[in-house]
């Protein structure tokens, strides 16, 4: 069952570019934009962890960027690097926190079918609750909306 606005975000531990697991609880009392994308390094994932780290200023002190792809820490760190990410990326190889989250489905390119992770953001509040749930995010102008759904959280 994927995340419902106003329940509680699923519980999960994955491995981060700090080179520790990172679990949910850890961000305990912070508010937490949980951004899911496709790849590393390709054009409209690198337009939205670029857009999403120009903004992080603006977006208050008591908010953390994770990003979660099923890329491995390698290649998060390369990414990282490349573009001076001040968050947090987490790899989800086996895609389970993406299949708990909903955002593994079934998508098509040129006539093929596969699965892959579909570009999803997840505003949780501080209290560890689904404040705003962006699914099929389109990636010019999404820090925008986040920006205002972290506004209207109190």
């Amino acid at each position: 069952m994927p995340p419902i606005q106003g329940k509680p975000a699923p519980a999960f531990t994955l491995d981060s570019t700090n080179g520790k697991g990172v679990s949910l609880k850890d961000f305990q009392g912070k508010k937490i934009v949980l951004y899911f994308y496709p790849k590393d390094d390709t054009s409209g994932c690198t337009k939205e962890a670029c857009d999403f780290r120009d903004a992080l200023p603006t977006y208050g002190k008591d908010v953390v960027v994770l990003g979660v792809s099923p890329d491995s820490i390698a290649s998060h760190d390369k990414f990282k690097s490349k573009y001076s990410l001040p968050f947090l990326l987490l790899s989800d190889p086996d895609h389970s926190v993406s299949e708990k989250y909903g955002v593994w489905k079934e998508k098509s390119m040129y006539g093929r079918k596969y699965m892959g992770i579909e570009r999803t953001t997840f505003v949780i509040d501080s209290a560890g609750k689904m404040a705003k749930i962006f699914n099929k995010v389109k990636v010019p102008d999404h820090h925008a909306e986040v920006a205002a759904a972290l506004a209207d959280i109190k």
